[in-house]
């Protein structure tokens, strides 16, 4: 239990996590272990993704318990962040594995290697079986942290690698066309990195604090402002500590004789209750005040 009362939405994904840690990490033995008996480069390829997969997921848990260590002293919003670090982590190791995906498809076009269809075909279905249920596991998780919607897309990159690696066996077993396994790599490598990029994006924006995309600034300022006894906010400014977990501070001025108490208690719960918002600090000021001040 954190001290904060507040839990990441991350971690009700972890028992999933565990179980496509468990999935991935015996499929990617199992891919090993083929391409080598089969002599299979697109499988042995496939198996360096399915690594990455198992890392990034890994991480994500590593991450998550991180999380969920209480606040303290030192570190007062706890380890909120790790989830952050650990999203931005996998994306930049997405971006990477397709950019070498696309280098493999050329290097691959010049020169098609030969391998064993039927092998290839069975051992790239079964991939596709553990993938597809990793998808499955992570999916509820995914709309809520961007630490387990990364890991969700690293599962759902390596299931459409094992797509791309059945369609191609299926082409080499029937036709000999060894040119499928180049042109579908890159089909794939070209799909991973726009989706990547946006979680990427994302990642970035909550560490640099910006304004969370749930979160309308405009709107929070025209609540508060129509609450009694409030004339006016400045100093606004609202960010992610993690996915799913909003603060927000802000100065309220107030008309003379108003209740200070009365001002926090309805300010507190019109943002709390309104909005995407667990954190908020409020400074009640006088009108005048403010001119002090640079505020926003």
């Amino acid at each position: 239990m954190r001290r904060d009362g507040h839990h990441s939405p991350a971690g009700a994904s972890k028992r999933r996590l565990a179980w496509v840690l468990g999935l991935t990490t015996v499929y990617l033995v199992v891919e090993v272990v083929g391409g080598l008996l089969t002599g299979s480069l697109a499988l042995l390829a496939d198996a360096g993704h399915m690594l990455t997969d198992v890392a990034g997921v890994g991480l994500a848990l590593l991450a998550i318990r991180f999380a969920e260590k209480p606040a303290t002293s030192e570190r007062t919003y706890g380890y909120y962040r790790a989830e952050i670090l650990a999203a931005l982590t996998n994306a930049v190791v997405l971006i990477g594995i397709s950019f070498y995906i696309l280098y493999e498809a050329y290097q691959r076009l010049l020169d098609p290697p030969a391998v064993a269809g039927g092998w290839m075909l069975a051992i790239a279905a079964l991939g596709l079986v553990v993938n597809l249920a990793g998808m499955l596991l992570l999916r509820p998780g995914s709309s809520e942290s961007l630490n387990v919607k990364g890991a969700y897309f690293e599962v759902l990159s390596d299931a459409l690698s094992s797509l791309g690696v059945i369609l191609a066996a299926a082409l080499i077993w029937t036709t000999g066309w060894y040119y499928a396994d180049p042109l579908i790599s890159a089909g794939i490598g070209l799909f991973i990195l726009p989706r990547t990029w946006r979680l990427l994006k994302e990642a970035t924006s909550v560490l640099l604090e910006g304004t969370p995309t749930d979160v309308s600034l405009a709107a929070v300022r025209a609540a508060i402002e129509s609450l009694p006894g409030v004339v006016g906010v400045h100093d606004l400014h609202a960010w992610s500590l993690t996915s799913g977990v909003n603060a927000l501070s802000a100065h309220v001025v107030i008309v003379e004789g108003a209740r200070l108490g009365e001002t926090l208690t309805v300010v507190h719960r019109e943002v709390t209750s309104t909005f995407s918002i667990s954190h908020v600090t409020v400074q009640v000021e006088p009108q005048g005040w403010e001119e002090l001040e640079t505020h926003l």
